[in-house]
This record gives C-alpha cells, sequence and structure tokens, in this order.
C-alpha cells in the first residue's frame, strides 16, 4: 500500500518550508522531505536579508540588466512583483512569534536601471530563541538562523507531515503528470502535485566538473546539496538552465583534510562602483597567482558573488590553472585588523568536532609565517623574485594612492610592510549554484522545448532565475516568492486518481 498525500515538497529549506505552508493553507494534505537529519538545509547558513522592491517596473529593469537575456521577462518580473510585497508577508510570519522585523533601504549591487528600488527586510530578534540551542549543526549568520526559525514553527504549527534524514530518490510520473515520488526505499504518492525545493549542487564535485570550467571549487557550507532534484528533474524531461553559475567568492582550505568544507574570507561591505567605499574599510591581504603576481581587484563591488571568477583562467600552454590555488600575503598590521577566516556549516559531523573554534584559531591552523618575503616566497612554492616585485609594486601604489593594474579602490589598500609576513593558499568557494530544471512565472517545470511537465514544480536555488550576475539577498527573496507560487499552484491542482492505493 502505498502512502498518499495532495502535495510532495522536497527540501525543507527556506523555499521548502513556505511551499508547504501555502498547499497545507490552500487545503491540501502535505508531506514535507528532507534528506539531513535536521531541517534548514543551506538556508538556515543564509545571511537572512530578504530583497524587497518599491517599485514592481523598476526591479524589473534590475533584473533584466543583471540576467542578461538569460531569464524570460514574465519569470523576472513575478520576481519583481514579488519583492514589492514580500516585507508584508515577513511581517505576517513574525506576528505569531513577536519577532521583530527591520526594514532597510539597500540599492542594488551595480549601477543599473532600477537599482535604487530595493532594500532588505531582517529578522533582528525572536523572543525566547537561541539559535546554537534550536540549530546546533548550523553555523552561520543570526538573523539568517532567525528567519528560518519562524518558517519552521508555521511548518510546525500547522501539524505539517515532516519526514526527516529521508532522500527523495525518484519522481513518478503517470498518465497525468507527476504522480509522487520514491523516497527512503518507499513510493509515495501524490494526487495534485510535486514542488522541488531540495536546492544545488554544491556538495556534488561531478555535476562541477560537468558543467563549471573552474575546478576544484570547495562548498562553504553543506554536503548534502548534491544535485538530486536537478537529477530527478532531468529523468523525466525537464530543461535546465543556468547551470555554469554560481554564487561564491575565494577562501581557505583547513589543512585538516577532515574538515571538509572550504572558508570563506571575512566579508567586507559591498560597494557599489561610481559612488566610492566607505573611508573605514581595508582590505587586509593581496592574492598572487602561483607564478607570484598579483591578477585581480582583490576587493570587487560585490566580492562574495564574483570573487571566484578571475581564478577561472585555465593556460592551454600550461595545460593547468594558474590561479588554482592563489596565495593570500597579509602583514601584521593587516592581520591585527580582524581575522580573516569566516566558517559557516549546517552539518553534525563537523559541528561536534568544530563547534569551539574560533575564526582566529582558523587562521593559526590555516596561515603560514616568515619574517621576510624571501622566505614566505620558499614557504609558500613561489618564487622570490616575482613575489618581492609583486610587493614593492603594491606598496608603491598604495603610497600613490592608486592601484593602476586592477583598479581596486583606493580606500581599501593597506601597504604589506610590516613582518612576520603571512601567507596561505586561496581556491574558489561556493556558497549556492544557481542552475537546475527551467520553471515558468508559475514555477512549472519546463521541459527541453519549454512545455510544462505536468503537476511538477520548482522552487529557491533548484534553478534559480539568476543565470549572470546574481542580487544579495536575491535567492532568499526567491525562495520565499516562488515556495508561495508553486505550493498553491500545486495544491489547485486536479485530485489525481492514484491507482494501488
Amino acid at each position: 500500500m502505498s502512502e498518499i498525500f495532495d502535495v510532495i515538497v522536497i527540501g525543507f529549506g527556506y523555499a521548502g518550508a513556505v511551499a508547504a505552508i501555502e498547499a497545507h493553507d490552500a487545503g491540501a494534505a502535505v508531506l514535507l522531505l528532507e534528506k539531513q537529519s535536521d531541517p534548514g538545509g543551506i538556508s538556515v547558513c543564509s545571511a537572512g536579508g530578504l530583497r524587497i522592491a518599491n517599485s514592481t517596473e523598476r526591479a524589473y529593469a534590475y533584473l533584466a540588466a543583471t540576467n542578461a537575456g538569460t531569464a524570460p521577462e514574465p519569470v523576472l518580473r513575478r520576481l519583481a512583483e514579488g519583492m514589492t510585497g514580500l516585507a508584508d508577508h515577513v511581517k505576517r510570519l513574525a506576528a505569531p512569534s513577536g519577532a521583530t522585523v527591520s526594514v532597510r533601504d539597500h540599492a542594488g549591487n551595480y549601477p543599473l536601471p532600477g537599482g535604487d528600488t530595493f532594500g532588505f527586510v531582517y529578522i533582528e530578534d525572536v523572543p525566547g530563541f537561541d539559535a546554537a540551542r534550536e540549530f546546533p549543526a548550523v553555523r552561520g549568520a543570526p538573523q539568517g538562523a532567525r528567519l528560518f526559525k519562524l518558517v519552521h514553527d508555521e511548518v510546525r504549527r500547522r501539524n505539517i507531515a515532516v519526514r526527516l534524514a529521508t532522500a527523495a530518490e525518484r519522481l513518478l510520473r503517470g498518465r497525468d503528470g507527476v504522480a509522487g515520488v520514491v523516497a527512503g526505499g518507499r513510493t509515495i504518492r501524490a494526487r495534485r502535485g510535486v514542488v522541488l525545493a531540495c536546492g544545488g549542487f554544491e556538495g556534488d564535485a561531478a555535476m562541477q566538473r560537468q558543467f563549471w570550467q573552474i575546478k576544484p571549487v570547495l562548498s562553504a557550507a553543506v554536503r548534502s546539496n548534491s544535485g538530486d532534484g536537478i537529477r530527478m528533474a532531468q529523468e523525466i524531461g525537464a530543461g535546465l538552465w543556468h547551470m555554469w553559475h554560481f554564487h561564491g567568492s575565494y577562501g581557505f582550505r583547513h589543512p585538516d583534510r577532515d574538515y571538509p568544507f572550504g572558508i570563506r574570507l571575512k566579508r567586507l561591505p559591498d560597494w557599489v562602483p561610481g559612488r566610492g567605499l566607505r573611508e573605514d574599510v581595508v582590505m587586509s591581504w593581496i592574492l598572487v597567482d602561483r607564478h607570484g603576481r598579483r591578477f585581480m581587484n582583490e576587493y570587487e563591488p560585490y566580492m562574495q558573488d564574483t570573487g571566484h571568477r578571475p581564478l577561472e583562467v585555465f593556460d592551454p600552454a600550461l595545460q593547468d590553472y594558474p590561479r588554482i590555488p592563489s596565495t593570500l600575503i597579509v602583514d601584521a598590521e593587516g592581520l591585527k585588523r580582524y581575522p580573516l577566516s569566516a566558517p559557516t556549516w549546517h552539518d553534525a559531523e563537523v559541528a561536534a568536532r568544530w563547534r569551539g573554534t574560533t575564526p582566529a584559531d582558523m587562521d593559526a591552523a590555516i596561515l603560514t609565517k616568515a619574517d621576510n618575503i624571501s622566505s614566505l616566497a620558499d614557504t609558500a612554492g613561489l618564487d622570490p623574485a616575482a613575489l618581492a616585485q609583486t610587493i614593492a609594486d603594491w606598496n608603491n601604489a598604495w603610497a600613490a594612492g592608486q592601484d593602476a593594474d586592477f583598479g581596486r579602490p583606493p580606500g581599501s589598500m593597506l601597504p604589506i610592510a610590516t613582518p612576520p609576513f603571512c601567507a596561505a593558499k586561496v581556491w574558489p568557494i561556493v556558497s549556492n549554484t544557481q542552475g537546475g530544471p527551467v520553471h515558468d512565472a508559475g514555477q512549472r517545470v519546463l521541459d527541453a522545448f519549454g512545455e510544462p511537465i505536468p503537476r511538477l514544480y520548482a522552487a529557491g536555488e533548484c534553478g534559480s532565475v539568476f543565470g549572470h550576475l546574481y542580487m544579495s539577498g536575491g535567492n532568499l527573496a526567491e525562495c520565499f516568492i516562488g515556495g508561495r507560487i508553486a505550493g498553491r499552484a500545486a495544491a489547485r491542482e486536479a485530485v489525481l486518481e492514484v491507482a494501488g492505493a
């Protein structure tokens, strides 16, 4: 006998929780499946800021500019519309717990049309909530945990059926569309529809090798996002989009190989080209390639999204990636300013061993020190003469107040002059992927010819709309907006007569 629900939602992060809530409130009997032994996925590690907008038209203009023709107008317009009402939706979610909500103006990441219409909504406080106690396997921003707390509580308040430690394995396709899933080795039928909200492929190196030139890339926070939803959708004919595009930067690899994640570097404030940088913000390091030479502006406008891209260069003559790994160089004065490591995770095994580790502890394990540049070059495996020239050129640029080579903001520059000098290898880091099954403005998954696959929906990171430049907080916004659309739409599907029940 198969189990039967109206709507099955795969993945218990923001998108899955919101989809389950909406489907339940539309009258559907809902099952929420989660691969990990606790809920939250990568969502609970996030920075927790949801992108909102004042104007649908201006938000659409910006989204269209940043997507460079990779997502169709109706899809982007639906996201823009959702952003204009998102703050009110979050306030409604916050009301039962008495959570404090803040709304802030914050322009888009680039000076493109419509960028001034945007802001953020955050959960600043949830009375009685202790993130470490409720989510002990998680290390991330407190705002992200607070936001997940709200949707988690709403799922529990509705007594929605939840199965943890239950991985979805296959979609079942019947005569009238998707009719259920195989999960945990069992067949579970869906009378109305299935929503894929199970994230991307940060944790799947094999899929990354097929779709990305840059390699290897280290996951910043999770191992469980391994492309399951993408493969299940492919099996029944889904088209794919944005598979090359991921949200990421650069960071460290811990010398203890039992630590499975990349370690992002300290996040400095984003800046918008043409609008300058806060005068009190400085970046303490530079990067050099395997030849000991600088090759990029280490402080791009939105380093957390595009910082990895300059590392992608492949040298056909050498048959190698000359910037993977790169080397970070910092001096003693720079290291005093702040710890460099900013680890995140949602992983019970990692939390059990590394919970008490501070960013300074990470730095101590990762960085190597030397009293002079020549010795540092030897330690880092770099050409001493080339590195000495690079450091001299950098210090001259700092003195002149201009990085003529790569255009780093002058206010962010610090000299590298005070021993001991420190170095560490730097690798590409993926925070989350954007690629996955194509969907339309109603979150319906489309096949390779643009036709809807009946009764199959996608939300959140599993087929994100962002296909060229990401927008800070945009993935979180589409989790809530797309999750609501998908949950309601799946619940409205006509009831299938389920055979074999």
